[in-house]
């Protein structure tokens, strides 16, 4: 039998709880999981009862391995307790972005940069839910063909927002139907049949751009090594409970046709291609959501550049976008004898 780690998962919420059937679903060699979080209390998921546990410097003692689940937006826990934990001998997952844009902290995609977690000091990023499933679409076809621009336009659902987001959701459709009226708190304006062509607040880096773009441009750049690579994005909240999709445009250094990306993409990891247009196969949200994997279908060329391609990207945020790839990183990281 190989080694059993210590794991500590801190929070407990959609990503947390995500994290800890993760854990389960792929037999990740923990000889303990330890929930942690703001108080204790009893949380059962799937069956199992889990005793949470107020997180404090005492709690990480003896742990192995730390998965932070901060959602987007939530900040505090990795900035109170990671490096902490880390000075306690754990390595650190944060699904957070506090630290994404660190220099001292690899932003992993497994995936695509795997390679880059042993210049890790204890603590390795996971990066935005939008990025991840972009970059792992986006690796097997650079080293085919050599990024030189990317242009995306995303379809963020609303469970990337978290809990509160998912119940505004149903409140104002149930609202939108029976008549009655209807305030949003979480969104600035009413989701329902609607899209809101903004996520996070307005970027101090990026004038025009809002947070989440901006992430998606600086966190693209560092997991590929690119750091001067053009990339714009658009992110827009639409009315889906969970998966995200993107429509990505991009511009290649060399030839690369849509045949070709189709089996360099069916060859990729964590890539699942669903592209048969002509009878309305392609990927969609409700059938990504709750697996693992990367769709991508809607491969075909654009002719306004020399070497172009445009892509519908597909993947469960919640899931791979979060809580797997940051597991998929602590099982890395074993694998690559880090930890």
């Amino acid at each position: 039998m190989g080694k059993k780690y210590k794991v500590a998962v801190v929070g407990i919420g959609m990503v947390g709880k995500e994290m800890l059937r993760v854990l389960h679903q792929r037999a990740f060699p923990a000889g303990e999981i330890r929930v942690l979080a703001t108080h204790a209390r009893t949380e059962t998921i799937d069956g199992r009862d889990y005793e949470v546990v107020a997180a404090s410097p005492d709690a990480f003692e003896g742990v192995d391995i730390a998965l932070f689940a901060g959602t987007e937006g939530a900040r505090g826990a990795s900035r109170e307790f990671g490096w902490l934990a880390v000075e306690k001998g754990a390595l650190v997952v944060d699904n957070g972005g506090d630290f994404r844009m660190d220099p001292r902290v690899p932003l992993i995609v497994p995936e695509a940069n795997a390679e880059a977690m042993r210049e890790h000091q204890g603590f390795i990023a996971n990066p935005n839910c939008s990025t991840i499933q972009m970059v792992v679409a986006l690796a097997p076809l650079h080293e085919e063909a050599g990024l030189k621009r990317v242009v995306v336009a995303t379809y963020q659902s609303v469970s990337g927002t978290g809990r509160s987001a998912v119940a505004e959701l149903e409140l104002g459709v149930r609202s939108s139907i029976d008549g009655t009226e209807f305030a949003p708190e979480v969104y600035p304006h009413p989701i329902p049949f609607n899209v809101l062509p903004q996520i996070g607040g307005l970027s101090e880096e990026f004038p025009g751009y809002y947070t989440e773009e901006a992430k998606m441009v600086l966190e693209t750049r560092k997991i590929m090594g690119l750091p001067d690579l053009p990339v714009s994005a658009t992110c827009v909240r639409v009315p889906v409970y969970n998966g995200h999709s993107e429509a990505v445009n991009v511009e290649f250094e060399r030839p690369i046709s849509a045949d070709r990306a189709r089996e360099v993409l069916g060859a990729a990891p964590g890539v699942v291609v669903m592209d048969d247009p002509a009878s309305s196969v392609y990927p969609l949200p409700a059938q990504a959501s709750g697996e693992d994997p990367v769709y991508v279908g809607r491969i075909r060329e654009d002719r306004s550049v020399p070497h172009g391609l445009d892509l519908w990207v597909v993947s469960d945020n919640i899931r791979k976008g979060a809580a797997l790839n940051a597991v998929q990183i602590a099982e890395k990281a074993i694998e690559m004898g880090l930890v």
